[in-house]
């Protein structure tokens, strides 16, 4: 089993989520009390949402850097970021070190193109639905995303930041989040990304009407598939 290294804090909520997803996932592959060898660094979530909402793209990739430098050295062979947004600064972290990078993305259209859809709803921060680092990635794997108007894009961040990141659900917001992808199945989507990690808290698959793609499922699924992947032939 290979060592992931975690950079998490982005926000505790959904931290929690990925160590609990990903040590069950091992334990139910491998049985007895087995449990993931993971190695995690937890920024201050504070710190993050006041570089992202400054617009400092530069110093959130350097602290992130930073982190996954402290994760490589402290014996990570596959690095996660345990958060959408932050994958913004992707790059900034692969730079820093040597290790490779699980990115939600690619994890995320692997799971749509096994269904075998080619559009998708997108929801997420405002920085995840509005920047094209998200978008763009997804189209370079073959796949239309669409996102909601910039009214919904904004209320739907903000349930994000000030209840669902703090480990609050209200029932109004489900009953919103639930509004906003019926709209973005009126626009064509044939399913829907929750493309913040947090969002599996508010978000009732049976309810949905289209076939939901949990980032954070399936991107710590995806972290497990390759810790537990045998080693290539030398």
């Amino acid at each position: 089993m290979k060592t992931l290294g975690i950079i998490g804090g982005m926000s505790p909520e959904s931290t929690a989520l990925y160590y609990r997803i990903i040590n069950r996932e091992v334990n139910r592959r491998l049985g007895g009390n087995r449990s993931a060898d993971i190695v995690m660094h937890s920024v201050d979530f504070e710190e993050v949402v006041r570089l992202q909402k400054s617009g400092d793209w530069e110093a959130a990739g350097a602290l992130l850097a930073a982190s996954a430098t402290k994760l490589e050295g402290a014996g990570a062979q596959l690095l996660l970021v345990a958060t959408n947004t932050m994958h913004k600064v992707a790059p900034a972290i692969e730079r820093a070190t040597t290790v490779p990078l699980l990115h939600v993305v690619d994890a995320t259209a692997t799971a749509i193109q096994r269904q075998g859809l080619q559009s998708v709803g997108l929801l997420g921060t405002t920085f995840t639905m509005s920047d094209g680092f998200y978008t763009e990635r997804m189209e370079a794997h073959g796949i239309q995303t669409i996102v909601p108007a910039e009214p919904e894009q904004a209320e739907t961040s903000r349930i994000i930041f000030e209840q669902l990141c703090l480990g609050r659900v209200e029932p109004e917001a489900v009953q919103y989040l639930q509004q906003v992808i019926t709209g973005l199945k009126k626009q064509g989507a044939q399913g829907v990304i929750l493309g913040c990690t947090e969002l599996c808290l508010a978000v009732d698959e049976d309810k949905t009407p289209l076939s939901v793609f949990d980032s954070t499922t399936i991107h710590a699924l995806a972290a497990v598939e390759a810790v537990l992947a045998p080693p290539l032939p030398a």
